[in-house]
């Protein structure tokens, strides 16, 4: 029984214990937000719509990490195409809005964090040329009610399309180029904590992301890429009784970025137009398939799913 002369403040009389879960606080204390399915329900996503950086932008692509140069204006349509088509889709879409230019690539807002059922880890980017991304995504994150479980330090890298919601209880993490050992070890610790099994892979050389090598629409569906996806996680997916569909066109793979969809819901992706060998081998496995162009999009090196960042979706 507690002293009634002590203070609430102490632990007496008046002391209120705060006994929920950070989980159990989402949409409550905090936002409603969080993922643990790269497949489920779509609910939000957070987005960069181009502007006055890709304007000012070095003439040399190599000097911003994109493939060509890339006209401003179109590449604001499509990226205003690609918002519409998430709001026809019934998904909450929300905009950075940086208060001063950010880097070039900061369009690119899935590597900027990676979203957990309790909230955000944010990202530490591996290049200097996309150093500072994650002040304003940590900033908009805060705006937002979702609380940053972690922001990768040290020497540690790490961008969020290195890691991908296998199941509820498991996520691929993977070590190349964007993410090191120090930051995938960083960010396993936190998913540990969380009792989520994490699966750690290599990319091989030349390979942007894990991101860029697998993907899934829906539960027992992953897409891979031959010749780029790990070994091991083909094993895995096998093993866990996912279907695994292998993409038929390397053209369509590589400059159409087929593999980096994202996925609306079970069997339902929003996709880049212009791939129509990877969406008849979508509809065959019984995908529903929105096509979105984004032609000037891809020349800054990434496709849908690398502009998206992913904030919520319905519980798996």
């Amino acid at each position: 029984m507690s002293n009634p002369d002590i203070a609430a403040a102490y632990g007496g009389k008046g002391w209120s214990p705060r006994t929920d879960t950070m989980r159990q606080e989402m949409g409550g204390l905090w936002g409603d937000w969080g993922v643990a399915a790269e497949w489920a329900p779509l609910r939000a996503v957070l987005l960069h719509r181009p502007g006055t950086e890709i304007k000012s932008a070095p003439d040399d692509p190599n000097a911003v990490q994109m493939l060509a140069a890339v006209d401003f204006e179109r590449m604001r349509r499509e990226h205003d195409a690609l918002a519409e088509a998430y709001r026809s889709a019934g998904v909450t879409v929300h905009y950075l809005e940086p208060v001063t230019a950010p880097p070039p690539n900061t369009i690119f807002m899935r590597d900027l964090f990676f979203m957990t059922p309790e909230g955000a880890v944010l990202a530490r980017p591996a290049s200097t040329v996309r150093a500072g991304e994650e002040v304003r995504v940590a900033r908009r994150l805060a705006d937002l009610d979702i609380p940053i479980l972690r922001s990768v330090r040290g020497a540690g890298t790490f961008e969020g399309a290195d890691a991908l919601w296998m199941d509820e209880n498991t996520v691929l993490l993977t070590t190349g180029l964007r993410t090191n050992d120090e930051g995938a070890t960083q960010v396993q610790a936190l998913l540990e904590e969380m009792g989520v099994e994490v699966v750690r892979v290599d990319l091989p050389y030349g390979t942007m992301h894990l991101l860029g090598t697998v993907n899934f629409a829906d539960r027992d569906l992953a897409v891979v890429w031959p010749g780029r996806v790990p070994h091991k996680v083909v094993k895995l997916l096998r093993a866990r009784g996912l279907e695994v569909l292998w993409l038929p066109n390397d053209q369509e793979t590589i400059p159409g970025m087929a593999l980096n969809f994202v996925a609306l819901g079970p069997r339902r992706v929003l996709m880049p137009a212009g791939c129509p060998q990877t969406r008849a081998m979508y509809q065959a496995a019984g995908i529903e398939c929105i096509e979105v162009e984004i032609d000037e999009l891809r020349k800054a090196a990434g496709g849908m799913g690398c502009l998206t960042g992913i904030l919520s979706r319905e519980p798996a």
